[in-house]
């Protein structure tokens, strides 16, 4: 290169002078920040508490280790297929240093963002990195999901930690070996860095003592003002929820109001996000009466506020109130993730005592059966849980930084690492995001509730099994007899499709089943004016694959919304006139989205 080569300039030195004096503010800034870390401990407001889920790290990868090592051949097979990797790669590095054309050892996914950048394909210091690292990581990834000798479960748990690791050590989270973060450091004399350090120390302290990763900027953000902001009003409370009745948005209403049930472990907002994304008010807009539960933030108060409080203070206690309220002949319910699995709960119970007031129910992204019920499972063993119900017992309840945490492990290189780089290494505050903001207004989970769930559903699957006992009765599923409404989506990493639609085939009534595009979130708030991703109908899912019920799915355009409403007015389309969510029978408390939703971590 000469000494005017742009990409020699590009990794150089600006100004040493500045550049020494920024790297001493970097060491101040993460002196700050380690001080943040380390005070919350030495004043005894948190703990060393990382050690359980090392120990089970380190068991799960020695039990890979003891299966490779255990047969000398298989030792052997595995070295020939990495060290085969690296004299590939040996090869095509020296053919391109001569100026022959070379196939890459290792190509990333075109998908992968963090090798976006063109100089991990046309620098060919950093796409040797890049390809070491690749040839590495999948070797290692290999070994863990292929150790057949090994239970399902441990080889699962390998291959995530396995997998978490490799996305830690990748070298685009280093500044020596991400050439965008070099540039950017080069360029600006450390300052970037030493703007992150100072927003690490601001997100620890945050965090009390524990990293908080700021994936949106807060400002601009307020419920009631431009979150959650249909109108209506509280009417019902208790102390695990309060009951929202919306203000109707048309002179008639359906004769059926319509009671959503949230999941406990977000926010209900996530369905009233803005007035654009709102499933909430665009429901209002086509007739509905809407009652949604508004979950309690649960603390050590909390503690003993169980699965089937849920299902007695929560659901039922909310369709009494939209019955009150409105006089109905009863009710269509709507329930999101773990909010559709508390209604199928209490559809069974209801069914077992004979009540029949929910004369539908929808479910989004719901699962009733467990066998199939993707990544989170890896959290989901004895061990695993007998460890969370100890912290549970002392504190009273499942925080919600370690829920959050779990989530966001799922997709680590979509929700951790891209703002570790963009927010401590280039020292940039994320753009304001309201889907973001919401995933970051985490809920804590109350012990005895959390405990039931993990156990009765993830490890023992006893809900769609019958073995499920809630309130003295036995549940069957196969008594829910009214009709359904099963929405799965097809990325789903939380609640796969195939999950979905197995637990299709236990309701006893006619299930129509659904798959949007896109994911957990994005597939259930995708709202017509939007006109993104797809939905797909098809034959009844009481048997086969889902695989197979996909290859005879029609494929529609669009949003499924207006398919859901139009399967709700065929059901039941009389309308009465609109009323008031504040009048004679009930009378409102407070204005919505209410105060049980605005109570912070």
């Amino acid at each position: 290169m000469t000494k005017d080569d742009p990409e020699e300039n590009a990794y150089a030195v600006r100004d040493p002078e500045a550049l020494a004096h920024n790297l001493a503010r970097v060491v101040e800034e993460a002196g700050k920040a380690a001080s943040a870390y380390l005070k919350p401990r030495e004043e005894g407001k948190a703990s060393f508490d990382f050690s359980d889920s090392l120990a089970d790290v380190i068991k799960s990868l020695t039990k890979v280790g003891e299966y490779w090592l255990a047969d000398p051949e298989r030792t052997i097979e595995a070295e020939r297929r990495l060290w085969t990797g690296y004299l590939d790669l040996w090869s095509s590095s020296m053919k391109r240093m001569l100026g022959e054309p070379a196939r890459p050892a290792a190509e990333a996914d075109p998908r992968d963002k963090r090798f976006a950048d063109p100089d991990w394909q046309e620098n060919q210091f950093f796409d040797f990195i890049k390809q070491v690292y690749l040839i590495t990581s999948r070797w290692a990834v290999d070994l863990a999901e292929h150790a057949n000798g090994l239970d399902p479960h441990t080889r699962r748990k390998a291959g995530f930690y396995v997998k978490q690791i490799t996305n830690a050590l990748a070298p685009s989270n280093f500044v020596l070996t991400n050439p965008e973060l070099l540039r950017e450091t080069m360029s600006s004399n450390a300052a970037n860095l030493v703007r992150g350090m100072h927003m690490l120390a601001e997100d620890i302290k945050a965090g009390g003592g524990d990293l908080r990763i700021r994936q949106t900027s807060g400002e601009g953000f307020k419920l009631g003002e431009n979150l959650a902001t249909t109108p209506g009003k509280v009417i019902h409370q208790n102390k695990l929820c309060q009951v929202i009745r919306y203000d109707p948005a048309t002179e008639n209403v359906l004769a059926r109001p319509l009671l959503i049930v949230p999941p406990w472990i977000n926010k209900f907002y996530i369905l009233d996000l803005t007035p654009e994304k709102s499933f909430i008010r665009w429901c209002v807009e086509q007739g509905h009466t809407v009652f949604v539960i508004s979950w309690v933030n649960p603390d050590k108060r909390h503690a003993r506020e169980s699965f089937e409080h849920y299902m007695t203070d929560g659901v039922i206690e909310a369709v009494d109130v939209a019955l009150k309220a409105t006089g109905a002949d009863g009710v269509n319910a709507v329930g999101y993730c773990v909010g559709g699995t508390i209604l199928a709960v209490s559809l069974a119970w209801m069914a077992a005592k004979g009540d029949g007031r929910i004369k539908s129910a929808t479910f989004f992204a719901t699962q009733v059966d467990f066998r199939n019920a993707g990544d989170l499972k890896i959290f989901v063993d004895e061990e695993q849980i007998a460890d969370i119900e100890y912290k549970m017992k002392m504190r009273g309840y499942l925080d919600g930084k370690d829920m959050a945490a779990a989530f966001n492990m799922l997709r680590p290189n979509d929700l951790i690492w891209p703002y570790v780089i963009g927010n401590y290494f280039k020292g940039k505050e994320p753009p304001p995001f309201d889907l973001l903001y919401w995933n970051s207004d985490a809920t804590r989970m109350p012990a005895a509730n959390h405990a039931f769930y993990l156990r009765h559903c993830y490890l023992q699957n006893d809900l769609s099994t019958g073995r499920m006992e809630v309130g003295g009765v036995t549940l069957d599923l196969g008594k829910v007899k009214i009709p359904v409404y099963n929405l799965a989506t097809r990325e789903d990493h939380i609640a796969p499709p195939e999950s979905v639609y197995l637990g299709s085939s236990f309701f006893g009534g006619k299930v129509t089943f659904v798959v949007t595009g896109s994911g957990h979130i994005a597939g259930v708030v995708n709202p017509p004016s939007r006109k993104k991703y797809q939905y797909w109908t098809g034959p009844s899912p009481k048997s086969g694959s889902f695989a197979a019920w996909f290859r005879k799915a029609k494929e529609h355009p669009g949003s499924w919304w207006p398919h859901w409403q139009a399967w709700i007015e065929a059901k039941d389309k009389r309308r009465v006139p609109a009323e008031r969510p504040e009048g004679k029978k009930i009378k409102a408390i407070e204005a919505a989205p209410g105060s049980y939703v605005r109570v912070k971590v």
